[in-house]
């Protein structure tokens, strides 16, 4: 999948989001369905939204593995209603 500059952008606001006001357990954290999770120097993070995985890599680099279309554009959809509401939160 191609993904332009912007939704990279968002994709890590979105993490940083999560994190910060997101509920963690087991050193997972999780907001409204989408958790975010990293290895232990924070140089490799994920995201996860049902059956997509979206992999963060150090440099801008990225993966992303799903089964479903309609799960990334519910995905997508989701992650700018929560930048869009992010100070109400």
């Amino acid at each position: 999948m191609d993904i332009n500059q912007l939704k990279k952008r968002n994709l890590l606001q979105v993490f940083d989001l999560i994190t910060t006001k997101g509920s963690k357990h087991d050193g997972v954290h999780e907001l409204l369905g989408i958790r975010a999770s990293h290895d232990f120097d924070g140089y490799t993070c994920w995201l996860a939204y049902k059956d997509l995985t979206i992999t963060l890599l150090f440099h801008g680099k990225y993966d992303f593995d799903y089964q479903d279309e309609d799960t990334l554009k519910a995905f997508f959809k989701k992650i700018s209603g929560l930048l869009a509401d992010k100070d109400n939160l």
